[in-house]
């Protein structure tokens, strides 16, 4: 069946092998349990609005990876279980794109930063993907502009909504100051001119009045929810951020100087990894597939209906580098990286699904809430979702208990349908619109 030559065939090599032997050997039509829909109904309404005249596909296949969080061989490995890339080396970046590969657009679901083993590692690798002149998509992760906004906050003007944002990327970012000072300040002339550590300490950290005024200040903006839920996660940031920085050997000078260091290498011209933050973009739509980190809600699916998705795009780029940064971390255009829909997030309500339908938006393709079963499909107030986030970093398994290296896409085309590929699931799971699939060996 078509759906069964969709699953590439994974070379053999030693490194392609030890891929292989983490992925599904066979296939099956999408699971309809509690671990891939969240009601019984999901995959009998996804396959009749399939079916009908309005809905359409990509015009070529896309294969999107969400959330590979610094891990370049989980990346990499997941290019190759896609049939995108073939490896020629024991190293990263020693590969090539595959036929299929030049032939589909990959799709950078977000979250490439954060976690671990080595981001700098995992931005060589993207990059390299781009020296091929694959046809990518980087979209925008909340891991991702997070970096940004707290290298943005350290040259703007300091207020009550933005001073926090340095501290809020927390634990997590301290990793990546660590590599940076390591690969590119260690063994230099650092400290000259440099602020001491009491000023780095005062220009990096929010003022001390800073509780007290936050909750007036984004009144208006923020839910209630939201802002109790801000606040109490900024506690927690600001007592164990010195701390964490402590564990892995830096002062707060060395935190500042490779901080600074990061602004050149992303925010100049010159800088190593300036197309990083140029090429990201929010929203990808391929046919009736929105693709995006986290999710909408009621005002950004408007706006979609009214202005585009060429709008929308415009105006992240414009408002993250323009804008009070506050008021572009708690807006519409920003809750698309940010959203779980929880109470404290911007809420979709079938008012947005009308005008996401409007838009001729039918189904939304996601990382940003990692799974550890492979891929989910689910129905969110009547919209449709694919949760592609399967849980990839070495750092995040570790933690959360799941064996083996992460590795998987998910595969999109016009002909044979979606498949979701997982390292954590043990067999493909093929969504076609008849929903005739039988299960079949993968070749």
């Amino acid at each position: 069946m078509a759906a069964s030559g969709f699953i590439p065939r994974i070379q053999t090599t030693q490194y392609h092998e030890a891929v292989r032997a983490c992925l599904p050997t066979e296939w099956e039509s999408w699971p309809d349990d509690d671990t891939s829909v969240n009601t019984s109904d999901t995959l009998d309404t996804f396959r009749k609005r399939a079916n009908k005249s309005g809905f359409s596909w990509p015009r070529k296949p896309v294969v999107f990876i969400s959330d590979p969080h610094a891990d370049g061989e989980a990346f990499e490995a997941s290019l190759i279980a896609a049939g995108a890339i073939k490896r020629e080396g024991s190293n990263l970046c020693e590969f090539r794109l595959t036929k299929f590969g030049k032939n589909a657009e990959i799709v950078i679901g977000g979250d490439c930063l954060d976690k671990g083993p080595s981001n700098l590692a995992m931005l060589r690798s993207l990059a390299h993907l781009y020296r091929l002149k694959a046809d990518v998509t980087l979209l925008a992760g909340n891991h991702d502009l997070r970096l940004l906004m707290g290298l943005l906050v350290l040259e703007r003007q300091r207020d009550v909504g933005s001073q926090h944002m340095f501290v809020r990327m927390g634990k997590k970012v301290i990793p990546l100051f660590r590599e940076v000072f390591d690969q590119y300040l260690l063994n230099t002339h650092w400290q000259e001119g440099l602020p001491s550590e009491a000023e780095c300490r005062a220009t990096l950290f929010p003022d001390d009045d800073w509780f007290e005024n936050f909750p007036f200040f984004a009144a208006g903006f923020l839910t209630a929810e939201g802002i109790d839920r801000e606040m109490r996660k900024m506690e927690t940031k600001i007592e164990s951020f010195e701390g964490h920085c402590n564990n892995a050997g830096l002062t707060l000078q060395q935190v500042y100087a490779a901080a600074m260091k990061c602004r050149s290498l992303f925010l100049k011209d010159s800088g190593e990894f300036n197309w990083f933050f140029k090429n990201m973009q929010l929203l990808k739509q391929r046919g009736s597939f929105l693709f995006l980190h986290a999710g909408l809600d009621d005002h950004m699916a408007a706006l979609l209906a009214k202005r585009g998705i060429k709008h929308a795009n415009r105006a992240f780029k414009k408002n993250l580098m323009t804008q009070n940064l506050f008021n572009f971390y708690y807006s519409p255009l920003a809750n698309t990286f940010r959203t779980k829909y929880r109470k404290a997030d911007l809420p979709l309500t079938p008012r947005g699904a009308k005008a996401a339908k409007k838009a001729g938006i039918r189904v939304l393709v996601q990382g940003h809430v990692n799974q550890h079963h492979g891929q989910r499909i689910t129905l969110k107030n009547d919209l449709l979702h694919i949760e592609a986030d399967i849980t990839l970093d070495a750092h995040s398994r570790k933690n959360e208990g799941l064996d083996g290296f992460g590795a998987g896409a998910t595969l999109i085309d016009k002909k044979r349908g979606i498949i979701g590929l997982s390292s954590d699931y043990p067999k493909a799971k093929v969504f076609q619109r008849s929903g005739k699939t039988r299960r079949k060996q993968a070749q």
